[in-house]
């Protein structure tokens, strides 16, 4: 049973690196690096975390660049795009105040920040630790619900004419200084409480939320505390002694001053959290850190990260170490999100579990939901569970989700994905399949009234014309963005693949009929006349994805726009730039993961699609850093070409993932990037929503994964493994001994267990190479893409 619930996580608030120095161990507990995807727009956050809980580049609440320290906050969401996720609630420590006098101490959040001293950050999952240019040192540790943290102050304060009478302060607001409504009240104890709430904004939703805190302080006695107020000329008033707070000061905040600490000049903070209740928030911490003890505290934390890495065991004799780095570490942030908050959800009263930060699953339904079903089927069930419970209640899948709200959708109804990759998986213990499959259906037929949020859109178009129109207009329809007209065309035709496929398995046979020739519908927005140039240049290849209206005529959508070539950032949700969303159609023309075979032939058969599909990861069009590209890289397996995968996979892998603090070429998006990484270099990538997974050689000389629920182990071993030098190719695969031609694997090996060998050599072989070797394609033009109209064949 997954024990570990609400975490919260304590991260460092950024107003603007260093890599944990140690020598490397054996555990891959030991060779995770929170640090990596700290800068250049990764988001990563890499404070003190516990597995899938709660929790200038603040979206991660830290950047590793010389940016300076705001404060210390308790939740987060971790390698996000959209804007600031949570950090309700920052705390920031003094060590004295300018003269010695509280009123001039720098409260604001536009006075107080700091720098950092260099080299002093310190990260290992479940502890985080730096210094201040004040010379405080600020370690932090977590449990489920509560953060702590342990303040070290100078014997002797860097402020001249001040002595050590350090001050703690808590701030009402979060990281997009979205608060309102918020509250403060401060407790005379002889070390101090502080609770309080307040509602925010979530970071990529519509709604508010309401978060509530309880801070408690141990190790020297409370000398004065009170509240601020005022954003730049800040008032300070003591409430000591039952002081009345001024009527006329709308708090900002609290702060307590202490006396001298009583041991090693320390001072700790514990600070409960919850959604419940201020009450909550103060039980929350008194159960999980009775008595402040912060080693015991960190000790727990790494245990439970380590419960969960020892799944996988590698071999990684010949291997360079920044290999195994970017491993562990991907598969670290893989479970930091979602977020289990069962027990702390307000809306509605529910058995089931309540995870959150489903932030987004068009980001994680491609390879962070699959490797969370290898390595925690268990937690992956609850989240399926928690969709389900969510629709109940909500009345609609979400595509996306964080701090209690409805986040944007961003193309399909891809929950809908998680869900079929689920069932074929045998992610079912306690699932209701029968509730799945009405909300399946809802997302299917029913649009709702702001699509923006959940469902789809444009659903008449899509039942009438088999596509989603650029001009889209439905009187009695729903209302949201009438944009991204391409990209969810092609969404929806895979997400009506999965609906057919577990409508077969479910024995809805007319269901599994229809939803498999709705399948098809992105053949209809393919313009097979539509050349492609760059810098005046034709690339040499014809037929692409084109915008369509709604009288059935084609628009115009430069095929390289919204590439890094051309107009990489116009293709938002709500940009009039193009109609295709965070890439280009020459990206998306590849989309058909249903059915590849007739896409195959639509593009002009193998040796065209190879030369297309090279093009586009060759010439500077395809983008890395957003997880549409991420299936792109092993799309050669549907032609008998494993090896070119398995050659293209070691071309970005470590080029563009890898062991550095920018080790990542994106928005690691709750994992995504991390959780790619992963499953490339364990040689087993997802098609997912189907029972598929692409072999490829891993970078290692064997891994092995213990399937959790079932106690069987599988193993990949490479024979021949020079560490990835020159045998990067399959020549021949054995299964338990016995001779395996296909270049894909099924579920059921990583549940009951078995041997996979790779023979591995320097030049391309015969193994997965003949016909009936390759993934399956079962979309509605046959095998082969027989029954496409021959009108519609382009691929010059």
């Amino acid at each position: 049973m997954f024990l570990l619930r609400k975490r919260v996580v304590t991260i460092l608030w950024w107003v603007g690196a260093v890599r944990a120095a140690g020598a490397q161990k054996k555990s891959g507990f030991d060779f995770v690096d929170p640090l990596i995807g700290t800068i250049n727009g990764g988001h990563v956050f890499p404070g003190a975390s516990l597995p899938f809980d709660v929790n200038g580049e603040n979206q991660g609440g830290f950047a590793s660049d010389n940016s300076d320290i705001v404060g210390f906050s308790h939740m987060h969401d971790s390698g996000t795009g959209g804007g600031a996720s949570l950090g309700n609630f920052p705390i920031f420590p003094f060590a004295s105040c300018p003269n010695n006098n509280i009123s001039s101490c720098p409260f604001s959040y536009y006075e107080r920040p700091i720098p950092r001293k260099p080299n002093t950050v310190s990260a290992r999952p479940g502890y985080f630790a730096i210094t201040l240019s004040s010379e405080i040192h600020a370690e932090m540790t977590v449990t489920e619900h509560a953060a702590l943290y342990r303040f070290t102050f100078p014997k002797v304060p860097t402020l001249a004419n001040t002595s050590l009478s350090p001050v703690i302060m808590l701030e009402l607001d979060d990281l997009a200084r979205s608060a309102q409504a918020e509250n403060i009240t401060m407790y005379e104890r002889p070390m101090g409480r502080m609770t309080g709430q307040g509602t925010f904004s979530p970071s990529f939703g519509i709604g508010r939320y309401e978060s509530y805190f309880c801070a408690d302080f141990k190790g020297a006695k409370v000398k004065d505390y009170g509240i601020y107020s005022g954003a730049w000329n800040t008032k300070v008033q003591s409430l000591k002694g039952g002081k009345k707070r001024d009527k006329n000061l709308r708090p900002l905040g609290g702060w307590v001053q202490f006396n001298v600490p009583e041991s090693q000049n320390q001072i700790l903070v514990r600070v409960g959290m919850s959604f419940i209740s201020e009450k909550k928030a103060c039980q929350n911490a008194e159960k999980e850190l009775p008595t402040f003890d912060f080693s015991a505290t960190v000790l727990a934390a790494e245990k439970a990260w380590k419960k969960k890495l020892d799944v996988i065991t590698i071999d990684a004799a010949g291997v360079d170490e920044g290999l195994l780095t970017t491993f562990w570490s991907g598969v670290y942030r893989t479970m930091l999100s979602p977020q289990d908050y069962t027990g702390e959800n307000p809306l509605w009263d529910s058995k089931e579990p309540y995870y959150d930060s489903f932030y987004c699953i068009w980001d994680s339904f491609r390879s962070i939901h699959p490797l969370l079903t290898l390595l925690d089927p268990k937690s992956q069930t609850r989240m399926v569970r928690s969709l389900l419970d969510i629709y109940k209640h909500e009345g609609k899948l979400p595509d996306c989700r964080m701090s209690l709200c409805k986040g944007l959708t961003q193309g399909g109804s891809n929950a809908d994905v998680v869900l079929v990759d689920a069932y074929f998986k045998n992610i079912s213990e306690g699932v209701d399949w029968a509730l799945a499959w009405e909300a399946l259906l809802s997302d299917a037929e029913i649009e709702p009234m702001d699509w923006d949020v959940e469902g789809r859109g444009g659903l008449l178009s899509w039942k009438k014309l088999g596509y989603i129109p650029t001009d889209n207009f439905d009187p009695n329809g729903g209302t949201g963005l009438v944009t991204r007209s391409i990209s969810r065309t092609v969404e929806y035709a895979y997400n009506d693949f999965c609906i057919a496929q577990i409508g077969r398995a479910l024995g809805h046979k007319d269901d599994h009929l229809k939803y498999l020739k709705r399948s098809g519908n992105w053949f209809n927005m393919f313009q097979p006349n539509q050349t492609s140039s760059i810098n005046g240049v034709d690339t040499g290849f014809r037929g692409f994805l084109q915008p369509k209206y709604m009288n059935e005529t084609w628009g115009y959508q430069d095929p390289i726009h919204c590439s890094p070539i051309l107009g990489q950032h116009d293709c938002y949700l709500n940009s009039g730039g193009g109609e295709t969303y965070e890439g280009s159609s020459w990206l998306y023309t590849f989309f058909a993961p249903g059915d590849m075979a007739s896409l195959i032939t639509l593009l002009g058969g193998p040796e065209r699609f190879i030369a297309r599909l090279d093009f586009l990861h060759e010439s500077g069009l395809l983008y890395m850093g957003d997880e549409q590209a991420f299936l792109m890289v092993f799309l050669y397996h549907y032609v008998g070409r494993p090896g070119l995968s398995a050659k293209r996979a070691r071309s970005y892998i470590p080029s563009l993932f890898n062991e550095t603090v920018g080790g990542i070429p994106g928005n690691d998006d709750s994992g995504a990037m991390g959780s790619f990484a992963a499953l490339t270099l364990l040689g087993i990538f997802p098609n997912a929503g189907q029972d598929v997974y692409f072999i490829t050689p891993p970078f290692f000389k064997s891994i092995s994964i213990k399937n959790p629920e079932t106690g069987k182990t599988a193993t990949i071993r490479n024979v021949n493994f020079d560490g990835g030098r020159e045998n990067v190719f399959v020549q021949e695969a054995r299964l338990d001994g016995v001779k395996y031609e296909r270049n894909w694997l099924q579920h059921r090996f990583f549940r009951e267990g078995g041997t996979l060998e790779l023979v591995l050599g320097k030049e391309e072989g015969k193994w997965g190479t003949g016909k009936g070797d390759g993934p399956p394609s079962e979309g509605p033009f046959g095998k082969g893409g027989e029954l496409l109209p021959k009108s519609g064949l382009g691929g010059r």
